[in-house]
């Protein structure tokens, strides 16, 4: 699973004030242990069919199972907000009806007799699944943990499909089927799904047969013959189209909402290059018989990799236009991360949901491993240090380790220590192995725990087979121990006399010191030498061996290392680093240095150059953290460059960047230029062009804006928002309400500020009401992280209505509101 939603929070929180580890230990939580097998899953055979108006799924199941270690009278299974119509033993043709108690939760059947460890018997329990009576209560990983989704069942909402998926990870599926909903159980599948003819339906396995009722119904069935887990059950059922392709001899497909198909190669057309280079790299053939994903409405994370049909929220479908700002974070880096599940997951699945690093920390690891395959090493760098970056924002994580057997809920696990932090532990690994040795291990561990279940210390023993190291130390560091080392590195002065150089570094995140490989590139005279260190104590200075005068010393020279460091490095050894070492963290480390200093002319300069490098990520960042208005030597030797981006930068992003940072300048000669942009293809580029435009010729910018409102997505919707509510007619309200609306959570919660402007000036007491609502929608799902925002924005607005026209009532809806953000749970 991609954590979509945990991604959206973070960017919401921004980086943390402070990095610093607490010494303080957490609060007890309860131990959780492997879940006990009294019984083992053999197979699931579910017939099923739908009351849409109800939101209903009756459903008849035949389970087969057999005692693991002891022989059992009982047995129990889990079966989430059911109605349990009949309960029975399968004798043949024949069924013996069976004593059950049923407490709405779980399902305690009294078996005919003793079964004996290995003796199978199968049961048939006839149900309805009523997941919307449920009332389950979802996490901030995954928003939602009712199972089975009904979507627009009633077709109440014009242009919405009428869609029905499932999500199971982490013990949902057993809302619509009775189950041992544990990640520690695999049985094999068998599943028909009755629905109206007009809908394709997509389940786990191949489609074996098809067969047409009179009704106007028609019944699928679908043949998962190799075992999985129950949470990777999987169904969906709408109106998709369905792109089919080969890969070697298996059916790979896309099904997509009739209006976005046109796309489908677009989108997910390099899943057959994945499935090779994975398969290639891990030496494991991609073990499933076809692989399908689907993209629905209203999914409640990111993506799921169920077995052999993986899911996608709406962002993984676009028209043409939005697939022009699309970066490889978006979907891209989520189809690689789901494949690789299908490995790290579906074929070995984690023993439990503390082992989830088994499953998660593989699945990161792969959006490396691809970007670094398809589109280089500066895209795998950018990849790589977000993962690190998102694990350094928030504090919580530096208190949890790797392998978890202390949480409150499972769902707690599904964080980024195992998302982030955990892929880049991955990377660490296979640094310090090697590349061969590493893939080697990983092909020991998949195949011994093939169709199985897997953990880290049976990852540390097929690594420690393939390597013939005893790996013990780095699991216990890295897998056990929570945190990570936070290190200072400072310079003595280079030594004539015995040719060295001295650099000192201290650990000081509190505890025992890590033991940390360092790769050091020393920079001298032109040549540059690779040093591999071992740094092992609080304090610890090397001699590094230098002919001269080093010009830059580069200690995790690889950048591999997951750390907290401050780099005590001079000014002038950064702007060296920036055009000598080739790495993408090496370079953007230069580029921050020097835009803090832009009074410096060999900054400047740097930052220049930086404006032409080679990747648009590294021109987009100088953009974004200049600021030509306040710096005017700065804005000397940059504006030519900056104006050449706004106008010919190929990245939309990079030349939105520098279309905003001359739009901040607001010099009205630049009018045409943004005029000229408006023009563009890119939604990124429109949206900047048109705020740009605002700044300097409002009056154009609100003439050109209407036009713009037939077809706006994402930064243009945002800007045209802007803008409305910079001077737009109060009238415009209704348009800026519906767009704020339907945005996700974080453009929506970054269009609130406009909003609340354009609030101040409308006199309808009721259309004001109608614009609190999103503050207060968004206040109460995601209290947790941005409640306090949000309460922040409605007293200041509360300020500036006190002298207008509707003062008193327009206070009375935002007291209203706030109490509901307070008063909610």
């Amino acid at each position: 699973m991609r954590l979509f939603l945990l991604c959206q929070l973070t960017a919401l929180l921004g980086p943390a004030a402070a990095l610093a580890q607490s010494t303080t230990a957490p609060p007890a939580l309860p131990t959780h242990d492997s879940p006990p097998r009294l019984h083992d899953l053999v197979h699931t055979h579910l017939a099923l069919r739908f009351d849409y108006a109800k939101r209903y799924a009756y459903g008849q199941e035949w389970v087969t199972l057999k005692p693991h270690a002891y022989a059992t009278d009982s047995l129990l299974l889990d079966a989430k907000g059911m109605d349990i119509k009949a309960v029975a033993l399968v004798l043949g043709a024949q069924q013996q009806p069976l004593q059950y108690r049923y407490d709405g939760r779980q399902l305690r059947i009294k078996l005919n007799q003793v079964r004996q460890p290995g003796e199978s018997y199968t049961v048939f329990v006839d149900y309805v699944a009523k997941p919307d009576e449920l009332g389950a209560k979802g996490s901030a990983a995954i928003r939602d943990a009712k199972g089975l989704y009904f979507i627009n069942p009633d077709s109440a909402v014009a242009g919405k499909p009428r869609q029905i998926w499932t999500q199971g990870e982490t013990e949902a599926s057993s809302v619509w089927f009775p189950t041992i909903d544990r990640p520690n159980q695999k049985t094999t599948a068998d599943i028909s799904l009755t629905v109206p003819a007009r809908y394709v339906t997509l389940s786990n396995g191949r489609l074996s047969e098809q067969q047409t009722h009179p009704d106007g119904t028609r019944t699928d069935r679908w043949l998962q013959e190799q075992p999985h887990a129950p949470y990777l059950f999987m169904l969906a059922v709408g109106d998709f189209r369905v792109q089919r392709e080969q890969w070697r001899g298996k059916e790979i497909s896309y099904y997509l909402e009739p209006k976005y198909a046109a796309q489908a190669q677009a989108i997910f057309g390099r899943t057959p290059e994945m499935l090779a280079f994975f398969s290639q790299k891990l030496g494991v053939e991609f073990p499933w018989n076809k692989y399908a994903q689907v993209v629905v409405r209203d999914y409640v994370s990111g993506a799921m990799e169920n077995t052999s049909a993986s899911l996608f929220g709406e962002h993984a479908q676009g028209s043409a236009r939005e697939l022009l700002d699309w970066e490889y974070q978006l979907v891209e880096r989520e189809i690689a991360h789901e494949l690789f599940h299908q490995w790290f997951g579906d074929y070995v699945t984690c023993e439990s949901w503390g082992q989830l690093t088994v499953n998660e920390s593989f699945a990161n690891f792969s959006e490396v491993l691809w970007a670094e395959h398809q589109l280089g090493p500066d895209e795998a760098g950018r990849q790589a240090y977000r993962s690190l970056r998102t694990y350094l924002a928030n504090p919580q994580n530096f208190t949890k380790p790797l392998v978890r057997r202390q949480y409150a809920n499972q769902e707690d696990v599904f964080d980024a220590v195992t998302y982030q932090k955990g892929g880049r532990i991955l990377q660490l690994l296979r640094h310090e192995l090697g590349e061969d040795v590493f893939f080697r291990g990983l092909n020991l561990y998949l195949t011994r725990q093939a169709l199985g279940t897997g953990e880290a210390e049976q990852l540390r023993l097929a690594l420690e087979d393939a390597s013939g190291r005893d790996l013990t130390g780095f699991f216990q560091q890295w897998y056990y121990r929570p945190g990570h080392p936070v290190v200072t590195i400072d310079y003595g002065p280079w030594d004539a006399a015995t040719r060295t150089q001295a650099v000192t570094l201290r650990q000081t995140q509190g505890g025992a010191p890590y033991e940390l490989p360092l790769d050091v590139d020393v920079y001298a005279g032109g040549r540059t030498q690779r040093h591999r260190l071992r740094l092992r104590e609080t304090t610890q200075t090397f001699q590094l061996p230098a002919a001269q005068r080093p010009e830059l010393i580069n200690v995790d020279a690889e950048n591999v290392l997951v750390w907290q460091k401050t780099d005590n490095k001079p000014l002038g050894a950064f702007a060296y680093q920036y055009q000598h070492a080739p790495r993408y963290l090496d370079r953007l480390e230069a580029i921050l240095a020097c835009a803090a200093h832009p009074e410096d002319a060999q900054a400047r300069q740097t930052l220049l150059a930086a404006l032409g490098d080679k990747y648009y990520a590294l021109r987009w960042t100088v953009l974004e953290n200049i600021d030509l208005v306040k710096q005017p030597a700065l804005r000397a030797a940059l504006l030519p460059a900056v104006r050449r981006l706004a106008s010919h930068e190929p990245s939309p992003q990079a030349r939105a960047e520098a279309l905003k940072v001359l739009g901040k300048l607001g010099d009205k000669r630049d009018a045409r230029l943004f005029a000229n942009a408006l023009d563009s293809r890119s939604y990124t580029v429109q949206g900047a062009a048109l705020q740009a435009l605002t700044a300097v010729e409002l009056p154009q910018a609100l003439r050109r804006a209407p036009a713009l409102e037939a077809d706006h997505r994402g930064a243009l919707t945002a800007a045209l928002v802007a803008v409305y509510a910079q001077a737009g007619n109060p009238a415009r309200l209704p348009f800026v309400l519906a767009q704020v609306q339907a945005a996700e959570p974080l453009p929506r919660f970054n269009m609130l500020p406009s909003l609340a402007q354009l609030l101040t000036r409308t006199s309808d007491p009721a259309a004001f009401a109608a614009g609190l609502q999103p503050f207060r929608s968004l206040g109460i799902e995601y209290k947790p992280y941005i409640g306090p925002q949000v309460l922040t924005m409605l007293q200041n607005l509360r300020t500036q209505v006190a002298a207008g026209t509707i003062a008193a009532p327009a206070q009375q809806a935002i007291d209203d509101t706030v109490r509901a953000i307070e008063q909610a749970p």
